[in-house]
């Protein structure tokens, strides 16, 4: 794209990015033609365009945007709380729109693989420890999603009383567990491990079978089920 020292608005109009993508495609814009716009204007010496490149470079990509806080965007001069809401209020959907599988499409679960294709980009890069539950019926189809702790950066607290009732009540008869190590490896601790001894023999009076629990790490991720790190 040509650099031009004036506003958008003052640019030829085949250069625009909003006329751009109604004339092309939004697939024919670069990352910082899309992010400027959805901030629509720029701030005081800047053009929308030059802020999102400044975004950009500051974030990397728009997956390291996403579960950033307001302390995270203090650096942006002149960029308000509305931009801000805008920006990861579009990155949200767009999360969502890649899990839409997620929940109410009663989606088969034949393997592990098919877990971490389904919620990779929900678990991967979230400052927190977020701990799920998937609740599957007999033919392993997702009936229910359920977030049952959200913790510190280093750790969650999931309760097996909880898990087990959120089952009981939408009559699963098998769980998925999932969550993540923020920034590390996927490696179980010592905590993960007692935690799903304790939920598969807990399954084993209710008649709910502890399909899985995985652990989602940056790169990589590991299955109890199969007892194996893989890269994604």
């Amino acid at each position: 794209m040509k650099k031009h020292k004036t506003s958008i608005k003052g640019w030829p109009k085949e250069d625009r990015p909003r006329e751009k993508l109604l004339k092309n495609g939004e697939h024919t814009l670069s990352d910082s033609e899309l992010l400027a716009i959805l901030l629509r204007t720029g701030v005081k010496g800047q053009s929308a365009i030059d802020l999102a490149r400044i975004i950009l470079h500051r974030f990397k990509t728009f997956r390291n945007m996403s579960h950033t806080d307001m302390r995270d965007w203090k650096e942006f001069k002149g960029l308000g709380k509305a931009k801000i809401a805008q920006l990861k209020a579009a990155i949200e959907i767009a999360r969502r729109f890649n899990n839409q599988g997620e929940k109410g499409n009663k989606q088969t679960i034949a393997h592990t693989e098919e877990v971490v294709k389904l919620f990779k980009s929900r678990m991967r890069g979230l400052k927190n420890e977020v701990f799920k539950a998937i609740l599957c019926d007999p033919r392993n189809r997702i009936i229910e999603v359920v977030e049952i702790a959200h913790g510190t950066p280093t750790e969650s607290y999931p309760i097996v009383r909880e898990i087990m009732s959120k089952a009981l009540q939408n009559f699963a008869s098998g769980i998925i567990c999932i969550h993540n190590h923020p920034f590390g490896k996927p490696n179980p601790s010592k905590e993960d491990e007692a935690f799903t001894l304790a939920l598969k023999e807990a399954g084993k009076f209710m008649d709910i079978k502890l399909l899985d629990h995985i652990i989602f790490g940056e790169d990589e991720f590991y299955s109890f089920d199969k007892r194996v790190t893989r890269k994604y």
